[in-house]
Parts: structure tokens; sequence; C-alpha cells
């Protein structure tokens, strides 16, 4: 494992950290078993930055990695985790908040506390509120040790609130589909510039730049690389050949994924990727730019849908028969998941969508969701959705 500094305090924090907003489930809760070994093995090959947050699958993460930090990992590892800003109301909401996680997780002291999904607005409400003060006082009487901010909003707001306090750190969405989204690279610049260390979460862009086998047009590119690596090796690469980079979040719920990215880590130093290599990354953005039709990341910050829309599943089901181009297959995966057949919930196809808005106030991807929706209904269920359906039926019944 490599370890990069956190500019102002010093701390060694391995490159890779672990991210557990999507950890491994069955019978939909979190399968507590599977994720304690997972983030357990992950601290023994050198792991120390764990990230967790209040919503994180149905409140259920928090307390899920203060189970995983007993028995002597707590003293291994620096835990991350976030005041929920849409619950506070009041400048006492927010301890009452931090003192419930610390409760939560079990310790006494949060080692990185982020004030959770920034764009503009919320920064102005939570400022007017008094959140300053709430981090002084929470530094000072120990409950946390470091502040800092994950954000969702436009680059100029990024930079004002990097300038509105003395943060840490901060924690932004980066990858090389991203270098002009958000914060962007300039941001990733800006705050470095300012000795604030850059945690980054969606490397792969919820997934969809690691896919085992990417779009045929994506794998022409990385063929022609002298040094053969997969596409997450391409994309991780890309983000920690970003000097100004202190860890990167991934989501990892499958063993063989933490194996893959551990690997990977103990390699990936800034600067090492070479100028043509650097080129193909360019020529894939590109390549993906052209076929991808939905930016969205999985993240799930725009449920529930008050109409039990899947919206997460239904623009990775549309994307993937625009990357891909196998009409037929990503319909019947569409119609096999997103129907419920296979996991025994209520329907959620993107017809459903009334245009409520709701969902447009959520995304932090800044999606016109109601408008995508519409397309993925048009495109993926016409008049032979009934056909698709009885399809799906018939095989549950061949394959119980």
């Amino acid at each position: 494992m490599l370890y990069r500094t956190m500019p102002k305090n010093g701390d060694q924090l391995s490159i890779l950290g672990f991210g557990c907003m999507r950890l491994p489930v069955a019978d939909g809760a979190i399968d507590e078993p599977r994720a304690i070994a997972q983030i357990r093995s992950a601290i023994d090959s050198g792991v120390n930055y764990l990230d967790t947050a209040w919503p994180y699958h149905d409140g259920e993460s928090e307390p899920l990695l203060g189970k995983a930090l007993k028995d002597g990992y707590r003293e291994k590892v620096k835990i991350a985790t976030k005041l929920p800003t849409w619950l506070v109301k009041t400048r006492d909401d927010m301890d009452k908040l931090l003192n419930a996680q610390l409760k939560k997780l079990g310790v006494d002291q949060i080692d990185y506390y982020l004030i959770h999904a920034l764009h503009g607005a919320s920064w102005d409400s939570m400022n007017a509120l008094g959140v300053r003060d709430f981090l002084d006082k929470a530094q000072q009487d120990g409950r946390i040790v470091n502040a800092g901010f994950s954000f969702h909003g436009l680059a100029e707001d990024f930079v004002r609130i990097i300038d509105a306090y003395d943060w840490t750190f901060c924690q932004i969405q980066y990858n090389y589909l991203d270098e002009e989204f958000q914060a962007g690279t300039k941001g990733l610049q800006y705050a470095a510039s300012k000795g604030i260390g850059v945690i980054i979460m969606e490397p792969l862009r919820g997934g969809n730049l690691g896919l085992p086998t990417p779009p045929p047009a994506v794998a022409e590119i990385w063929d022609e690389a002298a040094t053969k690596r997969t596409p997450v090796e391409w994309a991780l690469r890309w983000v920690w050949n970003h000097p100004e980079v202190t860890v990167v979040l991934s989501g990892m719920n499958e063993e063989a994924h933490i194996e893959q990215n551990l690997a990977i880590a103990d390699k990936a130093e800034a600067n090492s990727l070479t100028r043509e290599e650097l080129n193909l990354v360019d020529r894939a953005r590109k390549k993906y730019q052209e076929l991808m039709q939905v930016g969205c990341t999985g993240c799930a910050y725009c449920l529930p849908c008050p109409m039990g829309v899947q919206i997460p599943k239904c623009f990775d089901f549309y994307n993937r028969m625009h990357m891909f181009g196998d009409e037929n297959r990503a319909k019947y995966m569409y119609v096999a998941f997103v129907s419920g057949l296979t996991s025994n919930e209520d329907p959620g196809f993107a017809s459903q969508c009334v245009a409520c808005g709701e969902c447009l106030e959520k995304c932090p991807q800044g999606i016109q969701v109601p408008d995508m929706l519409e397309k993925v209904a048009a495109e993926m269920e016409g008049p032979d959705i009934q056909e698709r359906l009885a399809m799906v039926e018939a095989h549950l019944r061949a394959n119980p």
C-alpha cells in the first residue's frame, strides 16, 4: 500500500480508502459478517481511511462500521463520516446529530468530519445557522479532529467554500470524465494550493468506468497501450496520477474488487503515467462522452421516489444499451430488474414518473431526471414490454 500525507496535519493516509456506501447486502440489508470481514481484510492489507455517512444503507452503515472496528481495529484507522445537512434546522441540531453519530459508531472521536453534500445554497444555509462555530467547538472539545466538507455544486461555489473556513480536507467527485464537472481539476488544484487535502469519490463514475468488458470502441483504445491494464486500473491510476489527490475512495463490495484495487494501489505513484498513456485516457474519455446518455453515478440520493421509480437502475440499463449496442439484452435486463420480479420488490419503471420534481432537488449531478426518464420509458419499454415480462417470468419459473 502506498501512502500520502494530509498536508495540514501530517497524517499518513492510504491512497486507497474504503467507502461504506455500497456494502454487500443479503435479503435487502447489509450482509454484516461479510461486510465486516471485507473491511477488516482491507485494513489488514494497509487501508487506514474509512468513509461512511448518516444516510448510507438507510442509516445502517455507521453502526456496521462501528462493529467492524472492534477487536483492536479502531486504533489502526481514521474514520470519516458526515453531518447530514438536510436534517439541520438549528444550530443545536448539529451537535445532536454529531453526538448521535458518535454513539452509532461506538467511538469518542471522529477523525475526519465532513459537512455533507455542500453546494452554494446549502453552504449559505449552514453558514447562517452557525456551522463554523459548531466545527470550532467540536474540534475544541475533541469530538472531531479534522473538519472538511463533501461537495456537489458549481465550481465557483467550491472556491468560496474553500476560502470560508480553515478546512483540513475536502471531498470531491473526480474521474477522467469529470475534469470540468463540479469542482473538477481546477477545484482540485485550488484546494491543494491552499494546503487542503483532497479525498476523491466516484473515481469509477458509479462503476461505469470499471466495467470488465468496456464498450467495444473504448476497448480498442485500451488495446493500443504498450502496458495492458484493466478498465478499473486505467481509471484509478489516472486519478492517483495527480499529486494533489490524497485518498481515493472505492465502493468495494466484492472480495475480488478489493483484491484488485489493493493490487493497483501498491504501484499507483503520482506522475507515473506517460504522456502516451494520458493521451489514451483522453481519447477514452471522449468516446465515453459520445456513448453515455445520462451522467448518473448510481449514488441513489434521488431515492426514494414518491412513485417508486428505480431511477439509478433505469439510467444504468439505458446507458448500457447505448454504450454496448445490445438492445435486446439491455431491454430484457431492464425489465427483469426494474419490474421487481427478480427481487420481490414493487415495480420501478421509468414510465411511473409523474414529473413531480422531487428528484431534481436531490441529484448531485444536476441531471434533469424527469426528462431523462421520459426518454428511458420511450426507448426501453414500448409495446413489447409485456412480451419481455412474460419471458422473465418464464425464466424465473424454470430457474427458481
